[in-house]
């Protein structure tokens, strides 16, 4: 099949997040199982391609009162993946990819209308897909496009569309006053389409218009369409739930593997567990813990300081354990409160907890490597990479049970010894210590936690199984259109 990814991110030309990851990763996958593969990204300020090759050098989007121009550039065909970039100064004159540190830059609904438009208009230039994969927000305008004023365009009247939701609380909500400008017909200003609560909702839309929806886990497809993790939009989705389907996130083992690790001191397998105990101890001296307290067990953070990630359970759950033989280290950035906490926990238990206020790949391999347990307490949790990874690493999860930790995580069972980590589902301070205080228990045990990390470094959550289910969903969304 023909299939075109749009999406407003991904590796390695532009990231903030996970979707930039699987828009790095699944195009590969698919391209390897035999399907034809484009992909349109913005060229941002932050892009970087070897080679620039202008293949659409004046492409003409129409908006309310005047005309916009942009280019397309050939980024060249990777991994069987042909790259396009969708070339304007609103995108390459700016350091951020969706805002700044005011906050999200007010055009934003005019610099992703002019996206989805251009993606479509160089579509028909280029051969038009049997189906438009989508991704989040900035893209969720293509699907609406496609069957309201690309109705009756005979080149895309076979095309399918799928909407990928990597994080339901991120919506695309502008005022009702762009719809003109960005050429929207007032018609589709209604409950059962655009609006919502008076304002415009691109992420709506998608889901309205898409032939399927999908999510980044099978829980986290459950979860949306209930009041608590919709976002305002459980209803929509519900409404839709015989094409909305869960398919779990691959990883890229070729960049987190133990075996070949790069940026850790000591590599290590399921064989030859050694170099994870150098790897510990190296951890220990990058954050100045004491070689002594390598006997202890090492929970490790890697995350973004937000409430969604669980900080505040966290935040009321710290001072009690950090009283046992423990110590805690920490790698992030984000809200200014929990850097505030974590520095203050410092201080109280100086030789127990320590963090590091920075985004720095190198230490975060040296975590999953270095740590004995991960802890990942998310308030939810569309699908998660970091448990994955630590699982890999022999590094035990302890996580909500939440969407894609709830479906990547197996509760630790020491009569069966199955299992690959430690979950607790209520979304409180006392759940969180007694999962903890499990993982501390079983640690205790040197063969049952053997075996406990063995299991999780055989786990497999490669690309290719979730290609395949992708692959599936396109047939269907395909199908829809060809009866």
């Amino acid at each position: 099949m023909r299939i075109t990814f749009a999406a407003s991110e991904g590796v390695p030309y532009s990231k903030t997040g996970g979707l930039a990851d699987v828009v790095g990763a699944l195009p590969k996958a698919l391209a390897a199982l035999g399907h034809e593969i484009t992909v349109f990204l913005p060229k941002y300020k932050q892009t970087r391609l070897k080679q620039e090759h202008v293949v659409v050098p004046n492409l003409t989007i129409p908006m309310a009162d005047h005309l916009l121009f942009c280019q397309i550039v050939d980024g060249g065909r990777h991994d069987g993946v042909q790259f396009y970039f969708v070339d304007h100064p609103e995108f390459t004159f700016r350091d951020g990819l969706y805002g700044d540190s005011r906050g999200d830059y007010p055009d934003n609904a005019e610099r992703f209308n002019m996206f989805c438009r251009a993606v479509i208009e160089a579509s028909k230039r280029f051969g038009p897909p049997d189906v438009f994969h989508v991704h989040d927000w900035q893209t969720a305008l293509i699907p609406v496009l496609l069957r309201n004023q690309y109705a009756y365009d005979t080149d895309f009247s076979r095309t399918g569309t799928v909407l990928t939701i990597h994080n339901i609380g991120y919506q695309g909500i502008f005022p009702k006053s762009v719809m003109p400008k960005l050429l929207l017909p007032w018609a589709l200003f209604t409950m059962d389409r655009l609006e919502f609560y008076d304002k415009v909702n691109f992420l709506k839309g998608g889901i309205v218009y898409a032939d399927y929806v999908t999510t980044v886990s099978r829980t986290y497809a459950r979860e949306i369409q209930t009041k608590e993790y919709g976002f305002g939009l459980a209803d929509i989705v519900r409404a839709k739930r015989d094409r909305v389907v869960g398919i779990v996130n691959g990883v890229d083992y070729g960049e987190w593997n133990p075996e070949t690790d790069r940026y850790i001191p000591a590599t290590f397998s399921t064989s030859d567990l050694s170099g994870k105990k150098k790897c510990k101890l190296a951890l220990l001296d990058e954050y100045g813990i004491p070689k002594q307290k390598a006997e202890w067990p090492v929970v490790g953070v890697i995350s973004r300081f937000a409430a969604q990630k669980g900080f505040d359970l966290m935040e009321a759950a710290l001072p009690q354990l950090l009283t046992e033989e423990m110590v805690f280290l920490v790698l992030g950035t984000g809200d200014v409160h929990y850097e505030s906490m974590f520095r203050t926990l410092h201080k109280r238990f100086p030789d127990r907890l320590c963090v590091k206020i920075a985004y720095d790949n190198r230490l975060a391999h040296l975590l999953e490597a270095g740590s004995d347990i991960f802890l990942m307490p998310s308030h939810y949790e569309p699908c998660g990479l970091t448990q994955i990874y630590s699982m890999r690493y022999g590094t035990v999860p302890v996580v909500r049970a939440t969407g894609g930790l709830e479906d990547t995580v197996e509760q630790w069972n020491a009569k069966t010894q199955k299992g690959t980590g430690f979950k607790f589902a209520g979304y409180t301070a006392p759940e969180l210590r007694a999962a903890v205080h499990h993982a501390l228990a079983a640690f205790k045990k040197e063969a049952e936690w053997k075996q406990l990390m063995l299991n999780g470094m055989r786990q497999n959550f490669s690309w290719q199984e979730p290609a395949r289910e992708y692959a599936a969903v396109y047939e269907k969304a395909h199908r829809l259109q060809t009866v």
